[in-house]
């Protein structure tokens, strides 16, 4: 088997160490003895993405989004949008997670019109929802506490045919005000999860891996790893954030 990964804006989206994420994702097909490609998409750098079975987006600040407004809006967002339509399992966070919606309005007025893959709109705000948080994340059947870090001034609202990711036990999540996180359409997952996310929500990465191999062969069963270091990081996190 053989997973193809592309991480789209790897110049600009990289911030909190999301970078984490692919490797993360990479390392865990190696353990398994599946073959696997990560393919950086920069500014600028035109890839076909029918070709690849996952997509990454991390996350940016305000100016770097900016930067890659136009070229969303004349290829590359169609080109996401249709990726995502056709099934292709995407992670995408907290400022990737914004450019996938249909608009983003900074604190001081600005809108920024944007992929439309996700109806789901992000309004800036002058105070910032910052620090270590959990969600529960209720998809595999038995509950599971996701661990991250959020810094993010927007609130984000979900629209039509998108689900919440999970349902906030600590921090803000989505907006501070309706209790959820994220986004979930089709196979993408979106969050304000930076850390990375991945190497301490072990499970999560293998939810994934697991969506894009079905996808690609129809079945898919993953060797169980060694995840000792990987729970206990969860567990030390999920322990302090159920007591503050």
């Amino acid at each position: 088997m053989e997973l193809n990964i592309c991480h789209l804006y790897p110049d600009l989206l990289n911030l909190y160490g999301d970078r984490g994420n692919v490797v993360t994702l990479a390392r865990r097909c190696e353990m398994r003895g599946i073959e696997v490609t990560v393919t950086g998409a920069p500014l600028g750098e035109r890839v076909n993405l029918a070709d690849f079975d996952l997509l990454f987006l991390g996350g940016g600040q305000d100016a770097e989004q900016g930067v890659l407004l136009d070229e969303l809006h004349n290829w590359r967002g169609a080109e996401v949008k249709a990726a995502i339509e056709d099934g292709a399992v995407t992670l995408a966070i907290c400022g990737g997670y914004q450019l996938l919606g249909r608009s983003y309005k900074t604190w001081d007025g600005k809108e920024m019109d944007c992929a439309g893959a996700l109806d789901v709109i992000s309004v800036g705000q002058k105070e910032r929802m910052i620090g270590d948080y959990m969600f529960q994340w209720d998809e595999p059947g038995a509950p599971i506490h996701i661990v991250g870090f959020e810094n993010h001034s927007a609130k984000t609202y979900l629209g039509n045919g998108v689900t919440p990711f999970g349902r906030v036990l600590a921090g803000h999540g989505n907006n501070g005000e309706d209790g959820t996180e994220g986004a979930r359409y089709h196979n993408v997952f979106g969050t304000y999860s930076h850390g990375p996310l991945l190497p301490k929500n072990p499970k999560l990465a293998d939810w994934l891996l697991r969506l894009a191999l079905e996808r690609k062969y129809g079945s898919a069963e993953l060797e169980s790893l060694d995840d000792t270091l990987e729970e206990a990081a969860n567990a030390f996190m999920v322990a302090r954030l159920a007591n503050e």
